[in-house]
């Protein structure tokens, strides 16, 4: 069995944690991944001033060099998009302020309210993420849209982590934050023990991820809060810019990184009954829990505890 180390901590309101097999490079590890959050938030937080994205926010609305980070952020909230053909939407950053979610979640009004979400879709919402551009580092924001790039950054900021703890320090690494996990470097032999579970209410379930392999829940339980006498939840559908309708407790994919992951999992939450068929016929092994605790699962997901294989979806 191999050693391994790790260190948990809290960040953006969710749990965060480095796992690494070489027990004398955890204080190391701590610091790297905490470095590519700091460098994550200061690029792109909705909820600072400070940030690039809103300091620069004139600059990028007539198209400006982005710093590599920012850059690298905004490229992957795209990729995101068009692989889910728009169901994960980095462009409603104005939507989300504007049902109270302003700033960091633990300060909302009802922030973890139990009871379920609620919302009315009274009009159709213009696409826009195809109206944002990023050409060579060079950024264009137009001034109409403010940018949210806070789900696809977590994830990205678990890759970059994960990878830069296994390059710099030779072993293999975990990091996970909140529900976004990546792998990197070597796995123990007995490959990287994943606990899936949302809440301590919901069915739970231990599968082994590969090295290098990513794994990503989106919950439409966790980050709820009230705004004008309504329950929300924090995953929107681009169609309306309010909380997509709630077919799923929670959405667990595994794929190549956590980008994809999460890009899926938050896709599927949009699109509701019909994820199940549409990530099957992607060949991703995904698993799904239903408003009454029914696990429904694609075919390459694991039926009991065992290795999570990667067969296929986004490479």
């Amino acid at each position: 069995m191999t050693t391994t180390s790790r260190e948990d901590w809290r960040i953006w309101s969710c749990d965060a944690s480095v796992v690494v097999t070489s027990p004398t490079d955890i204080a190391a590890a701590s610091a790297i991944v905490r470095d590519v959050i700091r460098q994550v938030d200061d690029a792109c937080s909705r909820f600072r001033a400070d940030s690039e994205l809103a300091l620069r926010a004139i600059d990028f609305a007539s198209g400006a060099v982005a710093s590599p980070m920012l850059a690298r952020l905004v490229e992957g909230a795209l990729e995101a998009a068009r692989l889910t053909d728009g169901d994960v939407d980095p462009t409603m950053g104005a939507e989300i302020a504007s049902l109270g979610y302003d700033r960091d979640f633990s300060e909302l009004y009802g922030a973890g309210i139990e009871s379920a979400p609620a919302a009315v879709a009274v009009q159709t919402r213009r696409s826009a993420w195809r109206d944002v551009y990023l050409v060579d580092s060079v950024l264009t924001v137009p001034s109409r849209i403010q940018l949210d790039l806070g789900a696809t950054a977590k994830a990205i900021a678990a890759d970059v982590a994960a990878a830069a703890v296994a390059a710099e320090l030779g072993c293999g690494a975990l990091v996970s934050l909140g529900g976004d996990i990546a792998t990197a470097g070597t796995d123990p032999a007995e490959g990287w023990d994943i606990l899936v579970q949302d809440t301590p209410a919901d069915p739970r379930q231990q599968v082994a991820l590969m090295a290098g392999a990513a794994i990503a829940t989106s919950s439409t339980q966790k980050r709820r809060w009230m705004s004008d006498g309504f329950v929300r939840h924090h995953i929107l559908d681009p169609r309306f810019g309010l909380p997509a309708a709630v077919n799923w407790r929670s959405v667990t994919v595994a794929s190549s990184t956590c980008l994809h992951a999460n890009a899926l999992s938050t896709a599927s939450i949009v699109r509701g009954i019909r994820a199940v068929q549409w990530l099957d016929d992607l060949g991703v092994g995904a698993r799904f829990v239903d408003l009454r605790g029914r696990v429904v699962t694609t075919r390459q997901w694991p039926v009991q505890a065992e290795e999570l294989a990667l067969a296929g979806g986004p490479q």
